[in-house]
């Protein structure tokens, strides 16, 4: 018995499929970080509307000026997280420089820490949309 080879692809083909695929990854990505852009910016604008007290290294923020600063850990930090729940891990829940927790208290709630606050907003964000 003998065995043929099986037919072969043209170079050309080879590359408009290598092509395709890569194209597909990248749109992908893309929409990975929109999505994951998406998120963030639900998480700093929900600071702002909770009127909730920030509390960082001690000190209490009010709403709008915990989420400037957020806003620029988030700019500053970007090489840091590659998704929501690393925002939340890395930038959003300690101080960078005392690594000490943020912490949140929201009207007569018992204060969290920033961290299971914006897990938590970021469950009930993904269950909604």
């Amino acid at each position: 018995m003998t065995v043929e080879n099986p037919p072969r692809l043209p170079e050309s083909a080879i590359l408009i499929l290598f092509a395709a695929v890569m194209m597909l990854g990248n749109a992908t990505a893309q929409a990975d970080a929109s999505n994951m852009d998406a998120e963030i910016d639900f998480l700093l604008d929900t600071v702002v509307t909770s009127n909730c007290v920030f509390i960082r290294n001690g000190s209490e923020y009010k709403s709008a000026a915990a989420r400037d600063h957020l806003q620029m850990k988030r700019e500053r930090g970007k090489r840091y997280f590659d998704n929501a729940e690393e925002f939340i891990e890395k930038i959003a829940s300690q101080s960078s420089w005392t690594g000490k927790d943020y912490f949140i208290q929201c009207g007569d709630e018992p204060t969290r820490t920033a961290n299971s606050w914006f897990t938590a907003l970021l469950q009930k964000y993904r269950e909604e949309t």
